[in-house]
């Protein structure tokens, strides 16, 4: 940005595409770095993290930035790929600053914070913090009947202070595209204050889906925050396996007393799954396959497969079996493809098209066998079936990916090597 150009609140930048001199993309804008400073002098805004595509997250100083215009920020094409670590007297705005309350210096009145604008100084490539724009009242679920007001840094007083009941709505709102693995990682990132803030603004679905794509300290952390009613509500919603997953990892007293909490049926899912050992088909595999009885109907199987909160990998088949059609089964007959029911009349019936060519795997299955099956036969999903020939679940690729990543696989790339220095400001 030019030197006197309009300021740019931040709440616009969270997201925004990085792009190096030539065009290529770099990475995304996920949050930016300020230092406070003595007295009521508007924080310097140190740097950028960036998340590049391999999900690391780096510093990119200031200093670099060339432009922020129109939906996009231009650097000058060096980066340090180091992995961004924030030091104490840093504060990450998006992650920090919105939802804090402070107060109006003139009138001693708090007010929320709803997003803070930088702006480039005249003459110089330091930017800083200028404004603030706030929302009077006492927060919480009404706030937003109260009334907005944009005051400079100076007018407003408290942000240097440790925050104890500061919200979470403007900070979600900010990220509220983000897919759950990418929403999953801004989590991680916070410290441990802000994460359980955010989490308990979550609500059941959405929390159970980033739930699922955070490293196992963050979920045990996060859920033990939780009341336990709620933790019971949020592991419903979870896929029965990753649910399954985390509740091995808890003490247990603490597992039995939620599953406990947990409705009946969707408890029973899940102790049917921790029966099974983790790293076997029967312990990585979903109890909730899309099942059809052979009468069923092309359109029947297309409808189910429509369904929205069901995965690629699980809409890529239905099972058919004998009744009854939860899991445990009737008997399997076999496997119909998405792509064969995009093929026939609508009218078809399902038990005159499966594919009973490829054996199912069986629950005691070890891992590397049912990768290799994966690979062997470019599958993305398979049926799981017991000694008895009923229909226990299905093993999606993801899964097998879940298990065979090292533990440690949300924090590393695979295409970067660590270099340079420790960013600084």
């Amino acid at each position: 940005m030019a030197a006197g150009a309009p300021r740019v609140f931040v709440s616009h930048l969270s997201g925004t595409p990085v792009f190096d001199p030539n065009g290529d993309q770099v990475g995304r804008v996920r949050d930016l770095v300020a230092m406070l400073r003595v007295g009521r002098r508007p924080p310097r805004l140190l740097g950028l993290v960036v998340e590049l595509a391999t999900r690391r997250r780096i510093f990119l100083p200031m200093t670099r930035v060339t432009g922020i215009e129109s939906g996009q920020v231009i650097t000058t094409g060096v980066l340090n790929v180091r992995r961004f670590e924030q030091r104490p007297t840093e504060r990450l705005v998006l992650g920090e600053m919105l939802d804090r309350r402070v107060r109006l210096v003139e009138t001693g009145e708090e007010v929320t914070v709803l997003d803070v604008s930088v702006q480039q100084l005249t003459a110089r490539r330091d930017w800083e913090i200028d404004r603030v724009f706030a929302r009077k009242g006492k927060g919480g679920t009404f706030r937003r009947k109260g009334e907005t007001l944009t005051v400079e840094w100076s007018a407003v007083d408290g942000f240097s202070l440790e925050e104890h009941g500061q919200g979470a709505e403007s900070l979600l709102a900010t990220f509220e595209q983000l897919r759950p693995a990418d929403l999953a990682n801004v989590l991680h990132h916070l410290s441990p204050k802000r994460r359980t803030e955010v989490a308990a603004a979550l609500d059941d679905d959405r929390l159970a889906d980033v739930l699922e794509e955070l490293p196992e300290d963050d979920q045990i952390e996060i859920l033990g925050k939780l009341k336990e009613e709620r933790a019971a509500d949020v592991l419903e919603a979870m896929d029965p396996d990753d649910a399954a997953d985390l509740l091995a990892e808890l003490p247990e007293e603490d597992k039995e007393r939620l599953l406990t909490l947990m409705q009946p049926g969707d408890a029973a899912d899940v102790r049917r799954l921790m029966a099974y050992e983790e790293r076997t088909a029967g312990g990585m595999m979903t109890t909730e396959p899309i099942v059809l009885r052979p009468d069923a109907t092309v359109a029947d199987a297309l409808a189910r497969v429509r369904q929205q909160d069901l995965s690629p990998a699980l809409a890529a088949q239905v099972y058919v079996c004998r009744p009854p059609d939860e899991t445990p089964t009737g008997k399997y007959l076999g496997t119909v493809h998405f792509q064969r029911l995009l093929r026939d009349p609508p009218y078809t019936l399902v038990g005159s098209m499966v594919d009973d060519d490829l054996l199912p795997l069986a629950p005691g299955t070890t891992l590397p066998v049912v990768a290799g099956y994966f690979a062997t036969y470019d599958m993305v999903a398979a049926p799981v079936v017991d000694e008895g020939g009923s229909l226990l679940g299905a093993i999606t690729v993801d899964d097998v990916l879940d298990h065979m990543l090292p533990d440690d696989w949300r924090e590393t790339e695979f295409h970067l090597e660590e270099e340079g220095t420790d960013h600084g400001g």
